[in-house]
């Protein structure tokens, strides 16, 4: 597939750049472990029946702090974190979307908490 996707805050009318999407158990483990940069986000779709703590995140073997978007089911922000290399973090609520994104994205594209979401080709 050629086409991109684009991550957009539609509360805000906002374009948050290009996501990959990882949603088999290999490509979520690994997520951007090892990175020295990233040339797009990432998007990992949690799958169904995990709770609060099945969404939760660790930056082990990361080299670069990210932002981090906890959306779900209908991509309706949960909860955003900045997080440093080596950090952990469990959302406030479950999610079914973490979205890694470079770090000063959700303070420049002023996202929060109940903002609407949308991934657009």
């Amino acid at each position: 597939m050629n086409s991109k996707t684009y991550l957009v805050n539609k509360s805000k009318n906002n374009n948050l750049g290009p996501v990959e999407f990882a949603d088999s158990f290999f490509s979520r483990f690994r997520g951007l472990m090892l990175k020295k940069d990233l040339k797009a986000g990432l998007i990992l779709k949690i799958p169904s029946g995990r709770g609060k703590r099945g969404s939760a995140i660790h930056m082990f073997f990361m080299r670069i702090p990210l932002d981090v978007i906890f959306a779900d089911e209908d991509l309706k922000v949960v909860d955003v974190v900045s997080l440093d290399p080596w950090t952990t973090y469990t959302p406030k609520l479950a999610a079914k979307f973490v979205i890694e994104l470079d770090k000063g994205l959700i303070k420049d594209s002023e996202t929060e908490i109940n903002d609407l979401l949308e991934f657009n080709d």
